[in-house]
């Protein structure tokens, strides 16, 4: 019996994991600094009438600009699903219809800085990078082809790295055409890029490299890193702040949150200067000898030549066309990525210490609450990992639905009733837990699963569609949770009421539509939406 090469995986799971470390960082990050920049941004446009129109003049530009792009991505998809001239028709109506609502509902707003104009300049603020997320994940299949798995992660390393240092200094490292938000907006996007790569990069990089006995055990570590990296950036942000003034963190302490994520990005670009090309892109491109190279360093010389002749016959399967299913499993996948954004964890993960000071707390105490929020996230996590090939996948996502809802709801009315503090908290803690079980992890599992392979590339589609409901959740939430009227009526509960009533829906949705993928084979699968 060949030995595996254990030394050659625990370095590809080390170097895999930083790429998710980094994508959990890079999206948590934020949360520490939000009031930060609120005060340093926001508040500059309040005092200064002439800024403020230059401002909204810009946000206007960057916002078009962002649409455009992903106007032409999702078109570029539906001429994936559809014919020629029904994808052509479908895009013509939705640019015509959408085009007129965006010129009147948006350009023309006056270049005044009213409450909800501020309160969405805020949420974009805050949610920009996921616009590049969107655009990296869509580019991910096209980039992973070309350069390669290994290649295209460089490239989400050093994007990460220039993020890092242009979000921390957007006023001196503006070189774009306008004012420091506009740059550290486009940096938050170019970081999002990287975010966007990575999530799509990284686990086929693993899924490739990794012998078949252990690739479940490492895929699932990688969704681990994404919850850890998040866990270290809460860590990082509240030793930043500890028993600093406020004064202090709303000029300088929201850069070193930003600049501290160039560390680990640096040595993530330096620890894939040490790993391999994958055996799948070598013989892609014809390098049959270094892919054996690569197989038998960790499946052992006697496994390597039957490894690489399963590779070699794979290239022979055709892919299907997107619909040869069926419209059904189209959009069940799409549906588990929207759903699992907007029972609203983003505005947890994002606004968590926005929304503990909210409750009354000090700074310090709303950092540390949030480190809370990310052990518990990680902790449930682990649950998941271990439970879900054994109570399987539906059961897990109805329970996790379940439990969101009434955490959710109770936590509005805690909010409406004004009764915060240990009962918020417990709430929150119980919604984290139930997400972190079950639509956290499970649904990255079952878009693995419920996809056959002959339509794999749809798989892009869902998750460039969860980044997208994800913008739009956690630039909304600031458009809800400081709107005066809502505030008047709910006292901030509103917002929640509302992912409450999606935690109810996804619940509904996993019952009535999605099948138990359980120890079910792929070709079973197929044969699910066949029959269909």
């Amino acid at each position: 019996m060949a030995k595996l090469n254990k030394s050659g995986i625990v370095l590809i799971t080390i170097v895999a994991s930083l790429g998710g470390l980094l994508f959990g960082y890079d999206t948590a990050v934020i949360s520490g600094a939000v009031g930060a920049l609120e005060n340093y941004f926001i508040g500059a446009l309040e005092t200064d009438k002439d800024l403020a129109i230059a401002a909204i003049f810009q946000f206007k530009v960057i916002i078009s600009i962002c649409v455009l792009a992903l106007v032409i991505l999702f078109s570029s998809f539906l001429l994936k699903f559809f014919s020629k001239s029904k994808a052509y028709l479908i895009i013509g109506l939705f640019v015509l219809i959408g085009g007129a609502v965006y010129y009147f509902q948006f350009l023309t707003l006056p270049g005044v800085l009213t409450e909800n104009l501020k309160n969405s300049i805020l949420g974009f603020m805050v949610s920009s990078a996921l616009v590049g997320c969107i655009i990296g994940a869509s580019l991910g299949d096209n980039v992973a082809n070309s350069i390669g798995r290994r290649n295209g992660l460089l490239i989400a390393a050093m994007l990460f790295v220039l993020s890092a240092i242009g979000s921390a200094y957007p006023d001196t490292m503006n070189i774009f055409f306008g004012d420091s938000l506009s740059a550290f907006i486009v940096y938050r996007i170019i970081g999002g890029m990287g975010v966007g790569l990575a999530s799509m990069l990284a686990p086929l990089y693993i899924a490739e490299m990794a012998p078949p006995k252990i690739r479940g055990k490492l895929v699932s570590f990688y969704q681990l890193a994404i919850v850890s990296g998040m866990m270290v950036v809460y860590f990082v942000n509240y030793f930043i702040v500890q028993g600093q003034t406020e004064s202090w963190i709303n000029t300088s302490g929201w850069r070193y949150m930003f600049l501290s994520e160039g560390i680990p990005a640096t040595i993530f670009f330096l620890a894939l200067l040490l790993v391999p090309k994958t055996p799948r892109f070598q013989v892609m491109k014809g390098n049959e000898k270094d892919a054996l190279k690569v197989l038998a360093n960790l499946n052992g010389p006697e496994k390597a030549p039957g490894v690489l002749e399963e590779i070699k016959k794979s290239f022979g399967k055709k892919k299907a066309h997107w619909l040869y299913f069926g419209g059904t499993v189209v959009v069940i996948g799409l549906l588990l990525s929207i759903f699992q954004q907007f029972v609203g964890i983003n505005v947890v993960l994002y606004y968590a210490p926005e929304i503990f000071r909210g409750m009354g707390m000090e700074t310090d105490a709303s950092m540390l609450q949030t480190i809370i929020v990310g052990a518990i996230n990680m902790i449930f996590t682990v649950v998941a990992i271990s439970t879900v090939d054994k109570f399987g996948r539906k059961k897990l996502m109805m329970i996790g639905s379940a439990v969101m809802a009434l955490s959710m709801i109770g936590l509005g009315f805690a909010l409406y009733l004004e009764t915060t503090g240990i009962t918020a908290l417990m709430f929150m803690l119980f919604y984290i837990a139930a997400f972190a079980m079950s639509w956290g992890p499970v649904v990255w599992v079952l878009l693995s699963e419920v996809f056959p392979n002959s339509i794999k590339g749809v798989m892009a589609v869902a998750v460039a569609v969860q980044w997208l409901a994800n913008l739009v959740v956690s630039w909304t939430f600031p458009m809800m949770n400081n709107n005066s009227d809502l505030v008047a009526m709910f006292n901030n509960g509103f917002p929640y009421w509302i992912y409450g009533i999606m935690a109810i829906l996804s619940g509904l949705f996993i019952w009535k539509f999605v099948p138990e993928t359980k120890e079910k084979t792929l070709e079973e699968m197929e044969n699910i939406w066949v029959s269909k």
